[in-house]
């Protein structure tokens, strides 16, 4: 196919022929060279196949985030999550553009201008990674020919190392809750159990007598906060999250006693009245008081910055430093195998057993002594 440049009026434009045979015409070069250039520029990509049919690159970002969204078959948690960031971010800046329109410095001064005023740069990164998976499809479908999401070089700021926890404050923090919510904090940072996996976990996943254990299930092994509303059981956060989490004995035996006082739950760690748990109820009520301390029984303040996801850190720390191998412990954590020597290493069961074995004396050595109880004596925190 042929391109060719015209006169017109003041400027120059380019036209040639689509796949259908209709005439096209980019308007406005200032010069003829210019035109000649991209005429150039076309018959090249037409030659090589990499040409754009110009007319999809009108497409807007509305229209085009509707039938992205249509394709794709995700988590109900992972489609709130990209949810919330299209209506909250995206669209309210790109909303009506054309796709073909989107240039990449445009999209440089919105994340360093809009976003990063207002947002953690994770939160930002976690956008603009959307943003360019959605237009890098365009791509792949011809509405585009690079995506202009790629090669932004900004410098985003390292997320700060996560705290841990010591067994001592572990047992300080789950003694300053009613002793459901402690035995809940207890098990996650024995076992490195999600928040989700816990707040969904049910008894008839929880194996207590041979060989205990709790079993994430594939379809629904973790409670999911749906557009931060409705409440629902689906699958775990990855596939490699489902798996089975031994126990150590002392953890089976507090279960026990916790079933004993639950005899008619459905979960293990219910809320009010038998109710689902929701995050952020349980992070005002009963996590933030626990870290912030009291007075007067002598409650020292403990790591203001912790979350209940750094249980998770804590565990895996516990593991290194009890010199757990490596595959046990991306096993144990629901963590997908990277490193060509994992795919050589196996889980064994002597393995587990001492891995058990080390937590159990982790439990009766600095822990156990006083999570349980509504007093506990003044526990000077760790630098985490």
């Amino acid at each position: 196919m042929m391109a060719w440049v015209e006169k017109h009026g003041d400027t120059f434009r380019v036209r040639y022929r689509l796949d259908d045979e209709t005439v096209f015409s980019e308007n406005g070069f200032a010069t003829i060279t210019l035109a000649e250039n991209r005429a150039a520029d076309v018959e090249s990509d037409q030659r090589r196949q990499r040409f754009t049919d110009p007319r999809l690159s009108r497409t807007t970002v509305d229209e085009w985030i509707r039938v992205w969204s249509e394709a794709h078959s995700v988590a109900a948690m992972t489609w709130s999550t990209y949810d919330s960031r299209i209506r909250n971010h995206i669209l309210p800046r790109w909303s009506g553009t054309a796709v073909g329109d989107i240039e990449r410095i445009k999209v440089k001064g919105w994340v360093n201008k809009t976003l990063r005023q207002n947002l953690a740069d994770k939160s930002v990164k976690d956008i603009l990674v959307l943003f360019s998976m959605i237009l890098g499809e365009a791509v792949e479908e011809g509405l585009l020919t690079l995506n202009p999401c790629r090669k932004l070089r900004i410098a985003f700021d390292e997320a700060p190392e996560r705290p841990h926890a010591s067994t001592k404050e572990v047992d300080a923090l789950a003694g300053r809750m009613d002793p459901d919510d402690g035995l809940l904090t207890v098990t996650a940072a024995y076992t490195g159990l999600r928040w989700g996996e816990l707040a969904g976990l049910q008894w008839i996943r929880t194996y207590l007598s041979s060989d205990p254990r709790i079993e994430v299930d594939p379809k629904f092994g973790a409670l999911h906060e749906v557009r931060g509303r409705k409440l629902e059981l689906g699958p775990p956060k990855t596939p490699a999250s489902v798996r089975s989490v031994h126990l150590p004995p002392f953890l089976v035996d507090e279960l026990l006693a916790h079933r004993e006082r639950n005899l008619d739950a459905r979960f293990v760690f219910p809320g009010a009245r038998g109710a689902l748990r929701r995050r952020s109820n349980f992070r005002q009520r009963v996590w933030l008081p626990a870290l912030a301390g009291d007075e007067r029984p002598g409650w020292a303040p403990l790591n203001q910055e912790m979350h209940f996801h750094d249980l998770r850190h804590t565990h895996k720390t516990w593991l290194i430093e009890d010199d757990v191998p490596r595959v046990l412990r991306l096993e144990r954590l629901g963590h997908k195998r990277k490193d060509v020597d994992d795919g050589y290493s196996h889980v064994t069961d002597l393995m587990i057993s001492r891995m058990l074995a080390a937590l159990q004396r982790r439990w009766e050595t600095d822990g156990g002594g006083t999570w349980n109880q509504q007093a506990i004596p003044e526990v000077v925190p760790q630098t985490l």
